[in-house]
């Protein structure tokens, strides 16, 4: 039965979409007059503005995150947080999240069935662990980034601050918002190797004294190294901004996307190890192989300062996507005796419509000697996904065809029979958080908090008149504590807990078997030190362990969930951010993480690795401007071997990818960039979904692109 009456969570998203404003919670390219005017630091030395850090970061360092949902700085955050800014996306030439992630030590990219961002954070892999401004943005596609002011990646279980899932992190982007400081006008235009071109603009107009706008838009066109491949991408995001009072910012926003683009799933594997001598050849045929989304998000976000140590955020979103995908794709291995493959094919559709509400309390003060920071907020969720599969028929009505290798397939065309699943899945959720941050004295603070989140899902079986239902109420804590020997420096330990109710990352089906189960439970035990050597340059460490329970895997065949009971990851993290010198900026990374299979189950046997987690992982990129024109990057990624899926029967080898980039100021309005990728045309295979569909790399290509800015 509906939780209409039990949880009224659309109307409240109605209410606050249409009352509220778009707003990132604690960072923003440019305030309005709030920002700027409202609120001094009181007697006591606590800072009483609003959560609103102003400026552009010209810097590949930050302070602090929004999705901390606290003016606390990022030394004074017990969990290990990366924040990736615009003049870093700028230099490395990237404009989709992926790209962007690649820099990140702890992330591994994984293929997502080429329709699709997904990741594996701290070993945990996920489709969903996404955020637009705080806001759960878990849809299966791809993620541009001509909008986006910045990305965090929130490592570690992260259930107080986001509700379920992201055990292993979430990654949030935080978009560009109007300013008030003047008009201004950027764009761009750049083009690849492969004939791949992008077109970028940003306008930036104030409109009155207490009235901005903002509108971003992006054309994209995809090629590469791979037969057929071909895409092409459409973003518009226009925003609005008022600021009727110095206490008060009201942010409107609407968000188009849409993408299509070649669904490669990649080559199958031969021995245990990627088929090689086939880096461009396509297993699919370019009129099925077809991934298309059209995404509209719209949100409103209003920030009160209801005193000076006291603000109010209120948002609400509205977010629809309709999505297509068809693939024909290697269903199996190379037959060693016969070079050939088996292929297979299916498509899948999804609706799905996302009703979000969000009020969030944040107060910075004293109680006698003793500082607080305290967040607190309720939200509520309303989710409808339609979801549909059909399999592929190959000619003779077969589920299957076999093809001989070669350096272009022989595929034959198939059609789509009725659908093998179809389904109406509806989540509610309501939940409510609470957390202190608490400075007992200058060098000692502790951090408690708790959330609340009851979560229900009820799915419709549409081929054979079934439901299924389950309602999960889970108490979600946090704990932590930070020495400061010194005032730069910061030693911290942290303990969260989230869970993962047993559905799949995406709810989009519940059949009575899962109905049973309970929600996975993730575990996360985490040490670290942060270290502002200089205002302009900051090193971390952490160490951790992450635990998860009642966990599910992929089929290393059918690329379908199976439980498999306790996994185990640990790892530590290291890295350094920012100026090392006034004309030098670096972004160094180090990751060695181990994760196993704990309990033998059906899809893996007990000692067993994880899927898609090197040992090892290395990243750099450093800037070095030679003069005030010339500029020089460098970038370097290592990834150490590591398997396909929990199978562990397939091994992706070690793999090293140089990239270098060149900087040149035409003038102070104008300039050009050329960035060279893999550099020393390595041929690796960085990715996989199954144990037979494994990416391969890009060979050495090149982009050009011409910034303007007014």
């Amino acid at each position: 039965m509906p939780l209409k009456k039990e949880l009224p969570v659309k109307a409240l998203a109605v209410l606050l979409l249409a009352t509220s404003a778009l707003l990132p919670i604690t960072a923003q390219a440019e305030s309005l007059p709030m920002a700027e005017e409202a609120g001094d630091a009181g007697g006591d030395g606590i800072d009483r503005r609003p959560i609103i850090v102003t400026g552009h970061v010209e810097s590949y360092r930050a302070d602090t995150a929004a999705g901390v949902k606290a003016p606390t700085p990022l030394l004074d955050v017990p969990q290990s947080v990366t924040v990736i800014t615009r003049e870093q996306l700028d230099d490395q030439g990237v404009t989709q999240l992926t790209d962007a992630l690649r820099y990140v030590p702890g992330v591994v990219l994984a293929q997502g069935e080429g329709n699709r961002d997904q990741i594996v954070l701290r070993g945990q892999n996920t489709t969903a662990d996404f955020y637009l401004d705080g806001l759960r943005d878990d849809t299966q596609y791809y993620r541009s980034l001509y909008n986006i002011e910045h990305v965090e990646v929130l490592r570690g279980a992260n259930a107080l601050l986001f509700g379920r899932g992201g055990g292993g992190g979430v990654i949030n982007r935080v978009r560009k918002t109007p300013s008030l400081a003047g008009p201004a006008m950027g764009a761009s235009a750049a083009v690849g190797t492969f004939g791949d071109f992008a077109l970028a603009a940003d306008l930036n107009a104030p409109l009155s004294q207490s009235l901005g706008a903002r509108i971003n838009g992006t054309y994209e066109e995809f090629d590469n190294h791979r037969q057929d491949f071909h895409g092409r991408f459409i973003g518009v995001n226009p925003t609005l901004a008022f600021a009727p009072g110095a206490d008060t910012r009201i942010d409107l926003s609407y968000n188009y996307d849409d993408d299509r683009r070649t669904a490669d799933r990649g080559i199958p594997s031969l021995s245990g190890k990627p088929l090689e001598g086939y880096r461009d050849t396509f297993f699919g045929r370019k009129d099925t192989n077809i991934a298309a989304v059209q995404a509209h998000i719209a949100q409103a976000r209003l920030i009160q300062q209801l005193a000076p140590s006291l603000t109010l955020t209120v948002t609400g979103q509205y977010s629809h996507t309709d999505k297509y995908y068809g693939n024909i794709f290697a269903g199996a291995a190379v037959n060693p005796h016969t070079s050939t493959v088996s292929l297979s094919a299916y498509n899948s559709t999804s609706l799905r419509k996302s009703w979000i509400g969000q009020a969030n309390l944040t107060w910075q003060g004293r109680t006698g000697p003793i500082a607080h920071t305290v967040i607190a907020g309720v939200e509520g969720a309303d989710q409808t996904t339609d979801a549909s599969r059909s399999e592929g028929v190959f000619p003779g009505g077969k589920a299957s065809a076999v093809v001989s290798l070669a350096d272009r397939l022989d595929i034959p065309a198939i059609t789509f029979g009725a659908p093998s699943r179809s389904t109406r899945a509806q989540v509610q959720t309501f939940s409510a958080y609470v957390q202190d941050q608490i400075e007992l004295a200058p060098f000692l603070q502790i951090v408690g908090g708790v959330r609340y989140d009851a979560f229900k899902i009820s799915a419709d079986n549409l081929l054979n008149s079934t439901s299924a239902a389950r309602t999960d109420r889970k108490w979600s804590p946090r704990a932590g504590v930070i020495v400061k020997p010194r005032a730069n420096v910061s030693l911290y330990g942290s303990y969260t807990r989230s869970f993962l109710p047993q559905s799949g990352d995406q709810f989009s089906a519940l059949d009575a078997t899962q109905a049973t189960l309970a929600p996975e439970e993730f575990r996360n035990l985490e040490v670290g030190a942060k270290w502002e050597v200089t205002p302009a340059l900051a090193l971390t460490a952490a160490a951790y362990r992450l635990d998860r329970e009642n966990s599910r895997f992929n089929d290393p065949v059918t690329g379908l969930p199976l439980l498999s009971g306790k996994t185990r990851t640990r790892g530590i993290e290291l890295s350094a951010t920012g100026k090392i010198l006034p004309q030098w900026q670096v972004s160094l990374g180090y990751a060695l993480q181990d994760g196993k299979v704990l309990s033998a189950t059906t899809a893996a046997k007990a000692g067993q690795s994880l899927a898609l987690l090197p040992e090892s992982q290395i990243s750099l990129w450093t800037r070095y401007d030679v003069t005030e024109k010339l500029g020089l990057g460098l970038g370097v990624t290592h990834q150490s071997s590591a398997f396909t899926t929990v199978s562990n029967t397939v091994t992706l080898p070690a793999w090293t990818r140089v990239d270098t980039a060149v900087f040149y100021n035409l003038s102070k309005s104008v300039s050009v960039q050329l960035n060279i990728n893999n550099l020393l045309n390595e041929q690796y295979f960085p990715t996989a979904h199954t144990d037979n569909n494994i990416s391969t790399a890009q060979p050495r290509s090149a982009r050009l692109a011409v910034r303007m800015a007014f």
